[in-house]
């Protein structure tokens, strides 16, 4: 009964949207949980890190359960997140691992870790790549067809390299290849001299 009533809590906040934190007496009149009860329900709540409180005395869904559904509301927080996690991955297994988001017709990379065992690498920086002439572009785009993805294509595509791909329907075909083998290559697309491999996680 209490664990339903702390949920009913979260779910009440999260349908409003994290533009719309609540007060106590809007959390009261969305669930039914009497307020003398719900102040106690609230805090334990925060100390969770399930709500957050705000200005004014409101609430929003907190930083931990935006990570268990997967909502974040600025790169900042997923970069906070996912920091941690890609500097292990780097250091067991020897190689760049990058937190890329796909916006319109490039994928920006907002944070990367390396490994620290002297392994030869290039770091390709922070900042956008676009998404059919990299490989961290060319995976994130293989997997997310839809109708954006659709617009960003239906461009003209730029020539970085003699080695770009720029007519649509070969780069369609190659995201059909990229979901059947699980990652992408690019073989100087880019910049000349410069190969890359990249796996989606």
């Amino acid at each position: 009964m209490y664990l339903e009533r702390l949920l009913s809590i979260v779910e009440a906040i999260s349908e409003r949207g994290a533009s719309e934190p609540m007060t106590v007496a809007q959390i009261a009149e969305a669930t039914d949980v009497p307020r003398p009860s719900l102040y106690r329900q609230v805090n334990d709540l925060v100390e969770a890190g399930l709500l957050e409180p705000r200005d004014g005395g409101r609430y929003a869904v907190g930083l931990r359960a935006r990570r268990l559904s997967g909502q974040f509301a600025s790169q900042s927080e997923a970069k906070q997140l996912a920091a941690p996690l890609l500097k292990q991955a780097a250091r067991e297994h020897n190689v760049a691992f990058f937190l890329s988001e796909r916006s319109g017709a490039s994928v920006e990379i907002i944070h990367a870790e390396v490994p620290m065992s002297g392994v030869s690498y290039l770091h390709p920086g922070i900042g956008a790549r676009p998404l059919h002439a990299c490989s961290c572009g060319k995976v994130i785009a293989a997997f997310s067809e839809d109708k954006a993805l659709n617009d960003a294509l239906s461009g003209m595509l730029r020539a970085y390299t003699d080695h770009t791909k720029t007519n649509v329907e070969d780069i369609r075909a190659e995201f059909q290849t990229i979901q059947t083998q699980g990652y992408a290559e690019c073989v100087e697309e880019l910049e000349q001299g410069i190969c890359s491999v990249a796996a989606p996680l």
